[in-house]
């Protein structure tokens, strides 16, 4: 009897061990791409492939704070958008549209420029925060061995309720799968190479493959997909005004 009681809370700790670990590994990823000391500014190319339409090229310049959870971005191409941007500052999104000069509250898992990137792929890595491990395995991606993680959101206000990630030997997240909470999948996500910056990674390249717009071209039903290039990326201090709706509306100009 005694050693069935043993055996039992041997198993149960174990288990619990094993849960904090994979919620721990899930907090190394995100801080690899956190910069919670400094500032961060880079230049994305956002390339949308919509079948049987044609590409759409987006280019930004993005500034975040991660302290202060927020960010700003400016768009920069094509002509028709340049000078709209955004500002985050927490749980509040703004959309500046230089033509009317006003300011309009967004949500975080709408569409960034109608691509199938959304807004909240701009901001600071939370998912330790926002997500819990139910699920884990040792699998072989490509030429990575990773731990693939299943996510369950902890709360109601997130972009995808379920996710499934993979991470590699160096905790960096190389494709997650989003879920809606019945458990269809929305979107594939490849994240295909990093700068390395200091002690931290930034994305370099990443594919979105949407799951759910596309079009059917020759018979076969070809999804959309947006590829996000990040160039010239930077870790400096950047003045509190960049964080701010005057700024949005002095660069327009």
């Amino acid at each position: 009897m005694k050693k069935s009681v043993f055996i039992i809370i041997s198993f149960t700790i174990a288990t619990l061990l094993s849960a904090l670990d994979h919620q721990a590994l899930l907090a190394e990823a995100d801080s690899l791409v956190n910069y919670p000391a400094t500032d961060f500014q880079a230049r994305y190319t956002i390339v949308q492939d919509i079948p049987a339409e044609g590409r759409i090229t987006t280019v930004a310049s993005v500034f975040r704070r991660d302290r202060d959870e927020a960010y700003t971005i400016v768009i920069e191409d094509p002509a028709e958008n340049r000078g709209q941007g955004y500002l985050k500052n927490r749980e509040t999104l703004w959309i500046y549209d230089p033509d009317s000069r006003e300011f309009n509250s967004t949500s975080s898992s709408d569409r960034f420029q109608n691509s199938n990137a959304r807004n909240s792929d701009f901001t600071n890595s939370t998912l330790a925060r926002d997500y819990e491990v139910v699920a884990a395995e040792e699998v072989t991606l490509g030429r990575y061995e990773c731990w693939l993680l299943e996510l369950e959101g902890r709360t109601d206000d997130l972009t995808y309720p379920k996710m499934k990630i993979w991470i590699d030997q160096d905790r960096l997240v190389r494709k997650t799968e989003d879920y809606s909470l019945s458990g269809q999948l929305l979107r594939t996500s490849v994240f295909a190479s990093y700068h390395q910056l200091d002690s931290g990674f930034v994305l370099h390249k990443v594919i979105y493959v949407d799951h759910l717009e596309g079009a059917v071209v020759d018979g076969e039903f070809i999804n959309e997909k947006t590829q996000v290039t990040i160039d010239s990326p930077s870790l400096v201090d950047l003045p509190d005004s960049v964080f701010s709706k005057s700024f949005l509306e002095r660069v327009s100009q």
